[in-house]
């Protein structure tokens, strides 16, 4: 199974770090952020573009090359990788800032210096309105961002989705941010990352085959693996993913597991009341009568709890965890204990 490499890209100031470091537990991800503030001539950029624009863009340069050429393959090794930013990218300031024998002169650094960093499986590009960028700009209150022209912003905008228009060799995934707030809401950070699942499948990337995901299900591989391995089955299948029908599926199944609950019950009287047996005897010898039938209707019925997550987005293992940790602090009502 390969690993991916994800690059969140986006305008100053849309989001790419905040949602980058929230992806990473949910992708079990290793994360790469871009580091502004080491650039010297960033402050001054922003007050005098075309006085500070080269040494700007070549410090930039040298500096994302150090960071990636090292980082995104020893990354890459271990597992996925989010970053906030593609080392691509740089060149697209560049066309915004430098002119004549200055950009020709970057134009041949970044070459080939591009060569030798990896490539992202899927750039998701973060959009939002310009007056939306512009209040999270000012929300955030860095001071080097404080004299920034808005109508920079605006040329940005413009050169991204020009360049990302052009792209031939990198998928791009493009989501509106206007009314997302991954921070605050779980729901649209959980909709973010089904968004990014899909795409990869779509691509072919970090998805394992279905002969990879039948193995890591037959090797024990939790959760993760069963969900993967249903992912694989439904695609091959072409089962249907609504929603509401998958859930009258599982309610099906959930019967199945009471009429298979209601047999142990009613056996357990039975062979208490011949009197030959404990009650505890006669309940255990009821269970080991319906055991295989209670087995596979309980298999049935997580099967379409994993459908549901998959079709929905959610990772079921750290949903799991999250809600164990709540319930770890939690005062439970007394019917549900046993007496003391």
């Amino acid at each position: 199974m390969a690993n991916n490499f994800i690059a969140i890209e986006g305008v100053i100031g849309v989001g790419k770090t905040t949602l980058a470091r929230l992806l990473q537990p949910k992708f079990n991800a290793s994360i790469l952020m871009e580091v502004f503030e080491e650039n010297p001539f960033l402050a001054e950029f922003y007050s005098d573009r075309e006085r500070y624009a080269f040494q700007t863009q070549i410090f930039f340069l040298l500096s994302r090359y150090h960071q990636q050429h090292q980082a995104v393959p020893d990354a890459l090794s271990k597992g996925t990788l989010i970053s906030d930013y593609t080392f691509a990218k740089d060149e697209l300031f560049a066309w915004l800032n430098l002119k004549d024998d200055e950009l020709a002169m970057y134009g041949r650094v970044h070459a080939a210096l591009g060569e030798k960093i990896p490539k992202p499986n899927l750039i998701v590009y973060l959009q939002a309105d310009h007056e939306v960028i512009m209040r999270r700009i000012a929300h955030r209150d860095r001071p080097y961002e404080r004299n920034m022209d808005p109508d920079y912003i605006r040329e940005l905008t413009s050169a991204y989705e020009a360049w990302l228009s052009n792209l031939q060799d990198i998928p791009v995934l493009i989501i509106n941010t206007n009314k997302l707030d991954f921070l605050a809401s779980e729901d649209d950070l959980e909709q973010v990352a089904a968004m990014i699942r899909e795409a990869l499948v779509a691509q072919g990337n970090g998805q394992p085959t279905a002969k990879e995901a039948r193995k890591a299900l037959l090797n024990g591989g939790g959760i993760p693996a069963y969900q993967e391995f249903h992912r694989q089955l439904d695609a091959s299948k072409g089962f249907d993913p609504d929603l509401f029908f998958n859930y009258i599926l599982l309610v099906e199944e959930a019967g199945e597991v009471a009429s298979e609950l209601v047999k142990i019950w009613g056996d357990t009287k039975q062979l208490a009341a011949e009197g030959t047996r404990s009650p505890e005897a006669a309940h255990q010898e009821a269970i080991n009568r319906h055991r295989a039938s209670l087995r596979t209707e309980l298999a049935d019925l997580l099967a379409y709890t994993l459908k549901i997550a998959n079709y929905t987005g959610i990772d079921l293992e750290q949903a799991y965890l999250d809600k164990m940790k709540q319930n770890l602090g939690r005062d439970w009502p007394k019917e549900r204990t046993l007496p003391e």
